[in-house]
């Protein structure tokens, strides 16, 4: 047995994490400028098509200049948990959005969207596992907090039944999503956001045409599409990265800070004064980000042998011989198999930490 000092691995997970969240946070109030321009469900999917367009681009330059993939590729064994993530999320929940925005008030639909981070968390501690201390569920419990108040007008009206069942039905797929993202996390961010953004902005693209919306001219789909590349795109990347490096419950809850960071970018672009309820929330997130921030979970675990590809350094988790010509270079990524391992240290539910607990 062996143990380690602890290591500040997950760092630079949070902050792919909340820059994802300020991506997506940006993009939201700025979409708002184009509605006028773009009907509301055109433009969902010019924001998702623009995603996987924009990044299709990148991969396709990348190989025309034969750059050398920094990134494990999709292997066949990750393909059913990309297609579930690709059903659930840029198929079934984009259409009972759709749907359940048709009879709801935009302060309902509102709050009925936090629920996309508490099904994410739930799935993730419930079904795959993941373990939660009590700073890491306070810390849930705050961030959500600062997203009700963000979204709340004051009541709660419209019919509860079908209307808000599925928004709610539209958050439990996104939560789905998230979670099967998770497990090819270690594959190739930009290529699994490529492919869900194309399909998600397919499907919305198609259900505008079938609802009969214009399409619109082309100076306004090219300015959606480049703010989706970078909102939905460069946004989702960054959130794969974190997912490989915090699990999915904290990745999440990491980027529930997106709504606080819209609304504060909102105020700017439109002149406006924040009122009490956003800086009540901004308290929240922060209390919710500084406690998982100060999570710390130690305990010895078992690694158990396991081989896999993705990049890596070769810390104490891959202490491994080549069997190619290595230059020393680091970060790398190659097909490697790791010994079972028994050891302490500090960590989170990463690519390496998916271990049960008693």
């Amino acid at each position: 047995m062996q143990t380690m000092d602890p290591r500040p691995t997950a760092s630079r997970s949070i902050v792919q994490a909340l820059a994802a969240a300020a991506l997506f946070g940006i993009s939201t109030p700025l979409a708002k400028l184009l509605v006028g321009t773009v009907p509301p469900v055109f433009l969902a999917g010019l924001l998702y098509a623009g995603s996987g367009a924009g990044l299709s681009l990148w991969l396709l330059l990348r190989r025309l200049r034969r750059v050398p993939a920094p990134e494990a590729p999709l292997r066949r064994q990750d393909l059913p948990w990309l297609a579930g993530a690709i059903l659930s999320g840029g198929l079934l929940g984009p259409v009972l959005l759709l749907f359940g925005l048709v009879h709801t008030p935009a302060s309902t639909a509102s709050l009925l969207l936090n629920l996309e981070v508490v099904f994410t968390a739930l799935l993730a501690w419930l079904v795959f596992r993941e373990n939660a201390g009590r700073r890491v569920l306070a810390g849930m419990a705050a961030i959500v907090g600062a997203g009700l108040i963000l979204s709340w007008r004051g009541s709660w009206s419209g019919g509860i039944p079908w209307s808000a069942l599925a928004i709610a039905g539209a958050c439990l797929c996104w939560a789905i999503d998230n979670n099967l993202t998770r497990v090819i996390a270690g594959a190739d961010p930009v290529h699994i956001a490529a492919l869900k953004g194309g399909v998600a902005g397919a499907v919305n693209i198609a259900i505008a045409i079938g609802m009969g919306n214009p399409v619109p001219a082309v100076l306004p789909v090219l300015a959606t599409a480049a703010l989706g590349c970078a909102g939905y795109g460069i946004s989702l990347v960054l959130f794969v990265l974190a997912l490989r490096g915090l699990g999915t419950a904290r990745t999440s809850a990491y980027f529930a800070t997106a709504p606080f960071l819209g609304t504060g970018v909102s105020l700017l672009i439109f002149l406006q004064h924040p009122d009490a309820s956003f800086w009540a929330a901004g308290a929240l997130m922060a209390l919710g980000v500084w406690l998982h921030l100060g999570e710390r979970h130690t305990h010895w675990h078992v690694h158990e042998a396991l081989v896999h590809e993705h990049p890596h350094r070769h810390d104490a988790h891959h202490r491994h011989a080549h069997d190619f010509p290595w230059d020393g270079s680091e970060p790398h990524t190659h097909p490697h198999a790791h010994e079972r391992l028994e050891h302490c240290h500090a960590h989170v539910p990463d690519l390496h930490h998916r271990h049960r607990h008693r």
